[in-house]
């Protein structure tokens, strides 16, 4: 068994997302160019350059050293533009030449200044050289072109490699090429990835490379084909784009395919089912997808190497154990009924039997069909059988044969005009399945079959016997070279339809693919045109004719070349051929026997079959045909004799495996890149084989013969890479280092990525060991103990690696100190918090892991372990003890206050109860002060509010809800009569009046029209006021005392303004106005003070009674989160619920009479009136937006209400926000309404600037 590899160990230890105690210090430095000069400063706080051992805290990874990458600080945003600094390592004013000599850096500085309006100054540093840019500018856009301008522009231009396996590449081309681009666009450099191409040598005739001696199986250790890519353009730049390579190939190195084939068709019908347990085998170690070919005999396994593996073994095993354990049982059925028998079919019979059927393809001339199952379970054999039976007899399957004269055309036919189709569609349930391209090579019969109910399969089949009457003598076949069909359809095209509208004749030609002369001619069964079938036909045939010898002749020449430069010819898959041949395809040519026939022997002049060439087509295809295929050959000779260079060696038979490679990657690396070919001999196979001896299993002593052919530099720099790698595996030593297995998942690391860049950075192979077997030794290879990590490689880097994971050990036994207390039971779940969120934050402050169990001897104590360094473990038992001495400090109160108060006092989203909290010096994080207030749940009994909390801070929160439910005990809401044309002078210019009035006396005044007037509720007093005008209304909301004084002042104030004259009104108008417009154009900008303010006076012969809008959608108050639970978290959802408006409201009409003093008045009002109704009949809809808490609500509404009134403007909406609940109420048509919410979530989500920001 192979070993477990650094990249599947892993999984093995679940260690996805740990830290990499192996970061490289030089990870790009196989790549620098040659031309780099610039010194790296140091700087002494990368991760990268002094990298932290410990596991606990990764460092976020860096894209490149600071030598390679410009350092770019951020745009900073000034009353005056924007500024950039930017710093390159070295810069070539060259590239920037142009036809003339190169530019100074003050020249050039000037030409960027111009070009984008930019200010640009440079200054190069004393001790690093590094060139530091400054850019300014009006705009951050013009520094940021500048900006990209001068690293494109001055940056030196390099080309990069990076090898990628191949299973590696289409994760960095990414779908449709989007990854790739991503990269391109973010570095702006050119990103060169080779096409795909089956492994060869450009020999042009040459035997294919691998045909000589078989090589020496490659060992399984070694890596899978490589691709370079290449990476052009600005140094830093290039250098930014491998480092994004590299992760993706880092990230996917561990992914593996196998492919599982030649499995018998019976026994995949069994691997089907047993999915789940295949799959199963590999828990533990990764991911894995299994994909079933049952026509291929195949199964293909992807995902984590070491996943892929077990599930191959499980599927193997289960294979070979089928093999010996099903048995057969063969039953005659006739082929019309093998129809019934489906996939779907089968796979229920295999899930109700435990059996698997196999059924002779179409082709097949038997009858038999095969049912499979245990030989220990005959009963399954005999349900299986039962179970066929009743499928085939389910449904009824009838077979109709084809007349053997006209049965190829009427295939064409029903084909070409999808006749099938529509016969499924009239008749519905049935099945029509035609003959298969194979029994219509074979000549056979040829029959359609039909399955389903009876009466509807006789009927199905009846409309076929009709037809196939009328084609009866209505066919005929018009024989042309196919070469010529093409052309006959282009002369023809018009004619094409006049000959089915005039002769009732349909054409019919036949696919160029199949290179078939006969051309079919039917005329149209379904029409009801009278006519003669013959003369229709034969007048068509004769037009067809004469388009044929119009198109011209066809020339046919035998073009001799030499077997071996067919492939030349013919290129890869057949590409070169088709290349020559054209899209038009009005030329053949066909290779060696393929044209001729398969028989062995010669042509007239002695030419071998095999060494000639077909080429047939119009005269001047044919021509150009063969001039093309003299000129591929000869330039294939002269490639023979640039590639001819052979040169041959030995070396060590024990390292031909590892050089060839894991399927033949090493071999294929230096073929791709060189273009040489390789063939590995051992000499002693090759004498057994000369002697007639059977081949021995042979030692890994003795020579192997390396033979290389190719062009001689390429050759000679094969034969030298292979030599050196020779060399270093001779070089190569083995060492087993002795380290605990509970430190293994550590040095493995996430997705193996650690120990991988440890081997990669040391060229060496290090293994680790599997589960333990029962003798107590690692399932692997090397028979590793449990606490034993093998390491292969050259000396030194076998030493280095060593050192180096010694040193991480010694690491990690200083930081696994551990520490056991235990905690009150009842102080666990505030440790925990909602979801873990207290214990989690206490881990990722201290780094330290925690573990938490409940004692077994006491369930009033829970024991705490934690885990890491000495300061690690002490900080984190310091901050859970302080929890738990918390909870012991608590004290328990309770207060009582009427259910009608609760939500009032909780406020939206429980903004009402934090705020007391914190007046009452309790802690602002709503986790702190989760558990402090408990208020009854909806459909509890009685009004006790449970407090819970530190003693001092229990006995403020305690005085201050009694304070509040106090208040609201003495809340009321009286009403005030208010001439309704006095209303505009009481509140003030920007309601500043009656914002100083509520302020002064501590209540709330609404006047008619306005958003919150409905909401408020009746008066006490609504019944002194019975007779009063509606209008004048004026409702006042606070603690009786401060009502009253509030109306007492609004009533001094009615007294002064009360003077002034009433003006004489002596015109009117009547408009009707429905009820359930009311409101909403009451809320239109206060429509009537409007109206009022054309000194124009309303009567309403009748008000609403339902309230102003539809009600809000229902409050599920169970499932909102609540501040005044011990584990609530507040909730981040919006909410949106859009209903139609007026559903529920009035049916009433109102008569709105207008008193003005003149007609002029009059139409002002009036036409503000109809506006307002026209609006109110758009407002087809309601929004209800509920955000999650009241924070946003500020900036909505805005400075005196200007960013809402923007809002209405814009979106044509009335948008109301509640000042109580985190309710915001949007009126309109639906696409306004759904803009305005669209529009306010824009403002929520739009992050108010402060104080500081650039």
């Amino acid at each position: 068994m192979s070993s477990l590899s650094a990249a599947d160990l892993q999984r093995r230890h679940g260690l996805e997302g740990a830290p990499d105690p192996f970061p490289s210090l030089t990870e790009n430095s196989n790549h620098q160019s040659a031309g780099a000069s610039s010194v790296t400063a140091v700087d002494t706080n990368s991760e990268a350059a002094f990298p932290s051992l410990a596991p606990a805290a990764p460092a976020k990874p860096t894209t490149a050293g600071t030598w390679a990458t410009p350092r770019i600080t951020k745009p900073i945003a000034k009353q005056s533009g924007a500024q950039e600094t930017l710093t390159l390592p070295s810069i070539d004013l060259n590239q920037v030449a142009g036809k003339g000599k190169a530019p100074t850096i003050l020249e050039y500085q000037k030409t960027i200044g111009s070009k984008f309006r930019v200010t640009v100054t440079s200054v190069q540093q004393r001790t690093s050289g590094h060139f530091v840019f400054t850019i300014k500018g009006e705009s951050e856009r013009d520094v940021a072109k500048a900006r990209k301008h001068i690293i494109i522009s001055l940056s030196p231009s390099v080309s990069l490699k990076v090898e990628a396996p191949n299973s590696v590449i289409p994760s960095i081309i990414g779908p449709h090429g989007s990854t790739i681009s991503a990269i391109r666009d973010q570095t702006h450099v050119r990103i060169d990835i080779p096409r795909k191409e089956v492994v060869s040598v450009p020999t042009n005739g040459h035997a294919t490379p691998g045909s000589g001696p078989s090589p020496i199986p490659p060992a399984e250790d070694d890596e899978e084909p490589t691709t370079v890519v290449t990476i052009t353009g600005p140094e830093s730049l290039a250098r930014e784009a491998q480092t994004l390579i590299m992760d993706i190939i880092t990230s996917k190195r561990a992914k593996s395919t196998s492919r599982i084939q030649g499995i018998p068709k019976h026994i995949a019908s069994f691997l089907a089912p047993r999915r789940a347990e295949f799959v199963g085998a590999a828990e533990g170690f990764g991911e894995v997808t299994t994909t079933l070919d049952r026509q291929a005999g195949s199964i293909a396994v992807t995902g984590d190497r070491e996943a892929v593996k077990r599930v191959v073994e499980a599927i193997n095993a289960t294979i070979e154990e089928l093999k010996t354990s099903l048995t057969p049982l063969k039953m005659g059925l006739p082929k019309k009924q093998h129809r019934l028998l489906t996939q779907a079919v089968l796979s229920e019979i295999m899930a109700n039997t435990r059996c698997g059927v196999t059924v002779p393809s179409p082709e097949d001339p038997s009858n038999e069909i095969t049912v499979w199952g245990y030989i220990t379970q005959g009963s399954d054999l005999s349900a299986g059988l039962q179970a066929v039976l009743t499928k085939v007899n389910s449904q009824h399957a009838q077979e109709f044969t084809l007349p053997p004269a006209i049965a190829s055309d009427v295939l064409t036919y029903i084909t070409r005009t999808q006749y099938v189709k529509n016969l499924q569609s009239t008749h519905s349930g049935i099945a029509v399945h035609l003959p298969t391209e194979g029994q219509i090579k074979n000549g056979e019969t040829l029959t359609i079959d039909f399955v389903g109910k009876k009466e509807t399969v006789e009927a199905a089949v009846a409309s076929l016997a009709g037809l196939i009457a009328k084609l009866n003598g209505a066919t005929r076949n018009v024989h042309v070279d196919w070469l010529l069909h093409s052309s006959v359809q282009a002369k023809a095209s018009k004619k094409i339809k006049a000959w089915h509208d005039v002769h009732n004749v349909s054409v019919y030609f036949p696919d160029g693919k199949l290179e078939k002369d006969a051309i079919l001619l039917v005329y149209d069964p379904l029409s009801s045109r009278e006519g003669s079938a013959t003369d229709s036909l034969e007048l068509v045939e004769k037009e067809i004719l004469a388009f044929a010898k119009e198109a011209g002749s066809i020339k046919h020449e035998l073009v001799p070349v030499d077997r071996k430069w067919h492939d030349a010819v013919a290129g890869k898959d057949g590409t070169t051929l088709n290349a020559i041949i054209g899209e038009n395809r009005v030329v053949s040519i066909k290779l060696g026997p393929e044209a001729l026939g398969s028989a062995n022997g010669s042509v007239d002049g002695g030419i071998a079959k095999e060494d000639l060439i077909v080429v047939r087509g119009t005269p001047s295809e044919v021509d150009r045909a063969v001039k093309e295929i003299l000129r591929i050959v000869e330039n294939a000779k002269n490639d023979e004799i640039d590639n001819s260079y052979v040169v041959e060696f030995e070396i060590g038979r024990e390292y031909v495996g590892r050089i060839v490679g894991a399927g033949g990657a090493g071999v294929n690396k230096l073929r791709d890149q060189l273009g040489v070919r390789l063939d590995f001999v051992d000499e002693a196979d090759e004498k057994d084989r000369e002697n007639g001896k059977k081949k021995k299993t042979s030692s890994s002593s003795g020579k192997a013969k390396v033979k290389i052919v190719g062009r001689r530099e390429n050759v000679e720099e094969a034969q030298k890479r292979i030599i050196n790698q020779a060399d270093r595996l001779a070089d190569e030593v083995s060492e087993v280092l002795h380290i605990p297995r509970q430190y293994h998942s550590s040095l493995i690391g996430s997705s193996g990525k650690y120990v991988i860049r440890l081997e990669d950075k040391y060229a060496v192979k290090i293994t680790f060991p599997r589960e333990s077997n029962e003798n107590g030794e690692g399932k692997t290879r090397e028979h590793l103990k449990p606490d034993e990590v093998l390491l292969k490689g050259g000396k030194k880097g076998v030493a280095s690696a060593k050192a180096e994971i010694l040193e991480v050990v010694e690491f990690e036994k200083e930081s696994n100190n551990i520490i056991k207390f235990s905690v009150p039971s009842r102080a666990v779940a505030r440790i925990l918090g909602k979801g873990g969120a207290s214990i989690n934050e206490i881990k990722d402050a201290t780094d330290a892991q925690i573990d938490i169990d409940k004692a077994d001897s006491n369930p009033d104590v829970t024991n705490v372990t934690v885990r890491g360094t000495k300061k690690a473990i002490a900080a984190a038992k310091a901050a859970i003890l302080a929890i738990s001495d918390q909870i012991g400090e608590e004290i328990t109160e309770v207060v009582q206050i009427e259910s009608k108060y609760h939500r009032t006092i909780i406020g939206a989203g429980g903004q009402g109860l934090r705020e007391l909290i914190q007046r009452c010096g309790g802690p602002s994080e709503p986790r702190a002060q989760a558990g402090l207030v408990h208020f009854p749940r909806p459909g509890e009994t009685g009004g006790e509010v449970r407090l819970r909390g530190e003693r001092s801070l229990v006995k403020k929160i305690k005085a201050e809800l009694e304070k509040a439910a106090a208040g609201l005990r003495d809340r009321v809401v009286l009403g005030v009569l208010v001439p309704a044309v006095q209303h505009k002078a009481l509140i003030g210019r920007g309601g500043q009046h009656l914002t100083d009035l509520q302020t002064r006396t501590g209540v709330q005044v609404q006047f008619p029209g306005s958003r919150s007037y409905s909401s408020v509720g009746e008066p006490e007093n609504a019944s002194d006021f019975e007779n009063a005008e509606p209008a004048d209304m004026v409702k006042v909301m606070g603690p009786r005392a401060a009502c009253e004084a509030a109306i007492k002042e609004l009533k001094g104030q009615i007294k002064v303004a009360a003077e002034k004259p009433a003006p004489q009104l002596t015109v009117q108008e009547t408009i009707p106005v429905p009820h359930k417009y009311h409101h909403f154009i009451n809320q239109q900008g206060n429509l009537l003070r409007s109206i009022r303010s054309f000194n124009v006076v309303v009567d309403q012969s009748s008000f609403p009674t339902k309230p102003a809008v539809p009600s809000g959608p229902p409050v599920d108050s169970t499932a909102a989160p609540r501040i005044d639970e011990e584990d609530a978290v507040p909730s981040n959802d919006v909410q949106w619920q859009v209903i139609p408006n007026y559903q529920d409201a009035d049916a009433g009409t109102s008569e709105w009479t207008l008193k003005a003093r003149d007609q002029a008045s009059l139409d002002k009002a009036k036409k503000v009136l109809l506006d307002a109704l026209k609006s109110a009949e758009e407002a087809t809809h309601v929004g209800f937006l509920t955000l999650p808490d009241r924070t946003a609500f500020p900036r909505i509404v805005g400075s005196k209400g200007a960013t809402v009134a923007r809002l209405r403007a814009e979106t044509g909406a009335d948008i109301t926000v509640s000042r109580e609940t985190n309710n915001i109420t949007v009126i309109g048509s639906l696409e306004a309404v759904e803009t305005a919410k669209e529009a306010i979530l824009n403002v929520v989500n739009t992050r108010a600037p402060r104080r500081g920001d650039h």
